[in-house]
């Protein structure tokens, strides 16, 4: 993507996002309801087209994009508008036929945990269990590129679980995956790299181990003080500043914990600063900026970044 925009009568819901998705990796795309990933996700599926900026999606512009490029693709859309009356299995074997050389439909039954239901229409499955369909109908034509929006809403973490593990498994078959979460663990879990999108922006790019950058990163020591004030510090060297502190108390403090940023709290302080940041130009009268924190700045906006993008 170079200077992808999308507007709606004059608003930016997508404003100018630079970004490439290298092959055989899982791309996280995160941030909250609105912010614009859903709209992004459907430019580079083909689904909504775009006010401006440069689009390939394994090579081909998706606004111009044919059959035998949709058959390399796999979609997990939000919701599902597919029709209840036929069973898994049935569903399954009609899809197969769309593409040239597709999975064979009882292993992907195995694969997304629905044995038992097989012969069930879809009508009578417990929303968990369609959702389960819906991957399945996903990934039945062995896509090279696999889009996740939300894939995971309504499982229970067991089910939550089941389907990593089956991600992890197409990954290791090499196949790129978008995926587009609420769920920070679990895009820390099946991440190689993401980004944060606010409000039609990316915000910061890189691995998902590094978001955020190093500073984000940097360990908080909190206790409480013999005045009854509870007191913190960010140090790169917890365990010097531990120490330090029980020499101090004769002993360890009161409530003391070390904490170690995760990508929760990597996510929930970039949403803050954008937002803060957003406030204080409106009040101003200025456009909001575009900053991008990246922990490998080629992979946000370098379009000659020597790695080939999906």
């Amino acid at each position: 993507m170079r200077g992808l925009r999308k507007e709606y009568g004059g608003l930016a819901a997508v404003a100018g996002i630079d970004l490439d998705i290298e092959w055989g990796e899982t791309f996280a795309l995160l941030g909250p309801n609105g912010a614009g990933k859903s709209t992004t996700v459907e430019i580079l599926e083909g689904y909504r087209h775009r006010t401006a900026g440069d689009v390939t999606v394994l090579g081909v512009d998706p606004a111009h994009a044919k059959l035998d490029w949709k058959s390399r693709l796999g979609i997990v859309l939000q919701s599902s508008g597919e029709s209840g009356q036929y069973t898994v299995r049935e569903q399954l074997s009609h899809f197969a036929r769309f593409y040239p050389n597709p999975r064979r439909v009882d292993d992907v039954i195995a694969a997304v945990g629905l044995e038992k239901q097989a012969k069930t229409r879809i009508s009578r499955l417990s929303g968990g269990q369609q959702r389960r369909v819906d991957v399945a109908l996903a990934i039945i034509g062995r896509p090279e590129l696999l889009f996740l929006d939300e894939p995971t809403t309504g499982f229970d973490p067991e089910a939550r679980r089941e389907f990593w593990s089956l991600i992890e498994e197409l990954k290791t078959e090499g196949t790129t995956i978008l995926l587009t979460t609420h769920y920070l663990d679990e895009a820390a879990r099946l991440g190689d790299r993401g980004g944060v999108i606010l409000g039609g922006r990316l915000v910061a790019v890189g691995r998902i181990d590094e978001l955020g950058g190093a500073e984000a990163r940097v360990p908080l020591v909190r206790w409480r003080d013999d005045d009854g004030a509870l007191r913190e510090e960010r140090t790169e060297r917890p365990a010097e500043l531990v120490v330090e502190l029980a020499r101090r108390f004769a002993g360890e403090p009161r409530e003391l914990e070390v904490i170690r940023p995760n990508l929760e709290d990597v996510y929930l302080a970039l949403v803050h600063a954008a937002g803060s940041a957003a406030g204080a130009g409106a009040a101003n009268g200025e456009p909001a900026s575009n900053p991008v924190h990246s922990s490998s700045p080629v992979h946000a906006s370098n379009p000659e970044k020597e790695a080939e993008p999906a």
